[in-house]
């Protein structure tokens, strides 16, 4: 049986703040539990934090902000974006360092520390829930798989859902190709991305405004170890770019 249990009672999180320490201190976890962490958390620890009035909005972003968007938050998200995949008045969609396609290349100022702030992503989500999977391991003796999450959009569907930016400890794909379903037919193309599929599942639990940056998924057995790089797809597949 598969359970989703939501870690309650996190402090607001700040830079240098042990994630795995906290976690341990709330929730008593067992062997192969799936730790799945709110990527705003890892980013708050990682001090991944910066103050609108620090930038000076360029031109463009000036121009992209117009009358609806503090210009300065724009000059935030072209600064962190890999490339700008397409723009609508101040909506931005691009890529970040990671590879993955979003809004804002994932600056957001939900939940951020206090007025004026904007949260960046981690630098590298793969490796962050690596550090943060060995350190919790560290501490319990256990083994176990995180995965650090973010809320994106997707093409031709309303609303957002939380994917996987980081993965450790758990595969991030499972690969089917090559089996049969019930009925003998073999799966050519058939790849799952797991690791999207718990981080949509732990943010049942979660809520957007409720506090709750860590979820334990348990029951799941899952062998290997992913990262988040392997649900990147390439640009010569990608339909949408």
């Amino acid at each position: 049986m598969i359970q989703i249990i939501p870690v309650h009672g996190l402090p607001e999180i700040r830079e240098g703040d042990d994630l795995a320490a906290l976690t341990v201190e709330l929730t008593a976890l067992v062997d192969r539990d799936v730790v799945v962490i709110a990527q705003k958390a890892v980013s708050k620890a990682e001090g991944r934090v910066v103050r609108i009035d620090d930038y000076e909005a360029s031109t463009t972003a000036i121009e992209l902000a117009g009358d609806e968007r503090d210009p300065r938050e724009v000059e935030v998200i072209l600064r962190e974006a890999k490339q700008i995949i397409r723009e609508r008045g101040p909506l931005v969609i691009a890529q970040t360092r990671d590879g993955f396609i979003c809004a804002s290349a994932g600056v957001d100022h939900s939940n951020a520390p206090e007025a004026g702030m904007l949260v960046l992503l981690p630098l590298d989500s793969d490796a962050s829930a690596r550090r943060i999977r060995e350190r919790l391991e560290e501490l319990t003796g256990l083994r176990l798989g995180v995965i650090v999450t973010d809320s994106f959009g997707r093409p031709f569907r309303q609303g957002t859902t939380d994917v996987a930016l980081g993965v450790s400890g758990v595969p991030a794909m499972l690969d089917l190709r090559g089996t049969r379903d019930r009925i003998g037919y073999e799966l050519r193309s058939s790849r799952v991305a797991i690791a999207d599929e718990i981080a949509g599942a732990a943010d049942l639990v979660r809520g957007k405004a409720e506090g709750v940056p860590v979820v334990v998924v348990r029951g799941l057995r899952l062998d290997g170890d992913g990262t988040a790089q392997e649900i990147v797809i390439e640009p010569k597949l990608d339909l949408f770019l």
